[in-house]
């Protein structure tokens, strides 16, 4: 007898808030490494949209132990552990199926984009806040730039969101 109402689900599958969660891991560590950061400045138009959205995708650009001064956890570093973090938590929160009027897809996916947004402004405005140049116009200005990467971005974690279920 089953304590629990779980929906019965192929094997292999996990939520999609897990499946979100891997993405964001995925996207962090790899577009936000210091080598797709370098290569980026280096091999990208910037006057280019594809140039531009190359560039976006290294904004949360962590360095833990990389380079001179890795003495501590910079501000670059807290942003890209806090986008993690929030992320993670908001897809949790964010459940598509149980907001949604017509659960389905389209739910998910929009679910996975936008809890993505909203954790690139708030790992930037937290970050900022907690930062050594700390004031409420830069915290404003970096969440306005968080909140613009998570919108280019979030879609990559919307569609992650796809592969499981609610």
């Amino acid at each position: 007898m089953a304590l629990t109402n779980r929906p019965r689900t192929v094997s292999g599958y996990g939520t999609a808030a897990g499946t979100g969660t891997f993405a964001v891991l995925i996207l962090v560590a790899v577009c936000g490494s210091p080598w797709y950061v370098g290569w980026a400045a280096v091999h990208t138009d910037p006057d280019g949209a594809g140039g531009w959205f190359l560039r976006l995708l290294a904004w949360p650009a962590w360095r833990f132990g990389v380079g001179e001064g890795a003495d501590g956890i910079s501000g670059t570093d807290l942003r890209a552990v806090l986008l993690v973090a929030f992320a993670a938590a908001l897809l949790y929160l964010l459940p598509a199926s149980q907001v949604a009027r017509v659960p389905g897809s389209l739910s998910q996916f929009f679910s996975g984009w936008s809890a993505y947004v909203l954790a690139a402004a708030l790992a930037a405005l937290v970050a900022t806040l907690l930062g050594t140049d700390a004031s409420l116009l830069v915290s404003f200005q970096s969440a306005g730039t968080g909140a613009t990467y998570g919108f280019f971005a979030g879609w990559i974690v919307g569609l992650a969101s796809l592969g499981g279920r609610a």
